[in-house]
């Protein structure tokens, strides 16, 4: 059974910098597609980013030009750089992971099995 941990979240103030952990154990093997997901109250789960088992990284249009997804396997963490953070990022932030060396596109929850408990990040304007 695959278990997440998030990390990093916190309060940051519009223009900075976070960067999100996410740590996984009950990896088999490095054959999984890992993703990042955010939720605001009252909004659906939306994909931020995911990354393939060749470390091909996709993004959804938030995203894009701001943040960067990548993974360090040797480690089974992946990390989600956050930049020029603006007020509407803030969210509960989670990661997730399936099954597969591909990832599909778009970003949905749907594809994902597994699912951390999410860090908070808040950016104040």
């Amino acid at each position: 059974q695959v278990q997440l941990v998030e990390s990093g979240g916190g309060s940051v103030q519009a223009g900075g910098s976070l960067r999100l952990s996410c740590l996984g154990s009950g990896y088999t093997d490095n054959t999984y597609c890992r993703a990042w997901f955010r939720q605001a109250p009252g909004k659906e789960r939306e994909g931020v980013a995911q990354i393939d088992a060749y470390g091909r990284p996709s993004y959804g249009d938030s995203a894009k030009g701001r943040f960067t997804v990548s993974q360090d396997s040797g480690k089974n963490t992946l990390y989600l750089q956050m930049n020029s953070l603006k007020p509407e990022d803030t969210a509960m932030y989670y990661c997730a992971t399936n099954r597969g060396v591909f990832c599909y596109i778009p970003i949905s929850p749907t594809n994902f099995a597994y699912w951390g408990k999410g860090t908070q990040v808040i950016v104040a304007s």
